[in-house]
């Protein structure tokens, strides 16, 4: 498959470009940037030492060129490169965070032209995390209170994290419950006591955390806490290395992370 990279001189975008040049199935066809990045022009596998022949463009039309796109970027650019996708027929792989609810539809709407897996965490280890999750959701769905904690470095702008709401909305899923009408995001000063039913967050930011996350089930007596920390960004990158995989046989359809390893 060609595969083509957005926010190519990013970490992740770096991160991802060396992992598909490290796939003997995958071919490393297009490589994209910001119109401003000084970037642009030179070989995509420059960072490593590597000449593979790709130069990072600002041009969305070298898209015709790649089976599928893997953007990591930032929520306006990623609607654009999606409706780009769209119009060369482009599969894709989008694990942006902070996107919003008419940006969930946009790319809902785009999956009936092209297949894309969307998830806004692609590490294989935190999905599975989701699925203990659920099930500890489905057995502690009475007299235990639930806290979501995620922890980032200090230059995500989001919160919080994407993976912590699709914590919440996990167990909120597994309650029968709408995460928007039970969860606290926020407490200060005077709160009162603890809603039963509802699920708590918490965030930081800070230093150069790539991820931490925490679901707490809290009942009298005993607690229960499953979580995931991530040491490096690569297991955002072989996650999408899977996805890629997955949308080989696919022509359209939405898909998650969870789709992906039912697969495997």
């Amino acid at each position: 498959m060609r595969i083509a990279i957005s926010g190519a001189n990013g970490r992740m975008g770096r991160m991802l470009i060396e992992a598909v040049l490290n796939q003997p199935d995958l071919q490393l066809s297009a490589a994209l940037d910001r119109a401003d990045s000084n970037a642009i022009g030179t070989d995509a596998g420059a960072f490593l030492g590597r000449e593979t022949g790709v130069l990072i463009s600002d041009d969305l039309s070298v898209l015709a060129n790649a089976d599928c796109l893997i953007d990591f970027t930032r929520p306006e650019a990623t609607m654009m490169y999606v409706d780009a996708c769209v119009q060369h027929n482009t599969q894709c792989i989008i694990g942006t965070t902070g996107l919003s609810e008419n940006d969930k539809f946009h790319i809902q709407q785009a999956a009936e032209q092209i297949a894309i897996v969307f998830a806004p965490n692609m590490s294989v280890g935190v999905n599975a995390t989701l699925r203990l999750i659920e099930m500890a959701a489905k057995l502690l769905n009475s007299g235990f209170d639930v806290e979501v904690f995620e922890a980032h470095h200090r230059n995500k702008v989001d919160a919080p994290s994407g993976t912590a709401l699709i914590m919440g909305e996990t167990v909120a899923k597994a309650w029968n419950k709408d995460l928007n009408d039970i969860a606290d995001w926020a407490r200060h000063g005077e709160t009162g006591v603890r809603e039963t039913g509802n699920i708590g967050f918490s965030v930081v930011r800070g230093g150069d955390i790539i991820g931490d996350h925490t679901v707490y089930f809290c009942g009298e007596g005993e607690r229960i806490e499953i979580t995931h920390r991530s040491n490096s960004r690569s297991t955002y990158a072989q996650g999408s290395m899977r996805a890629v995989r997955f949308l080989a046989d696919k022509s359209t359809g939405l898909y998650s992370m969870q789709d992906v390893l039912d697969a495997a």
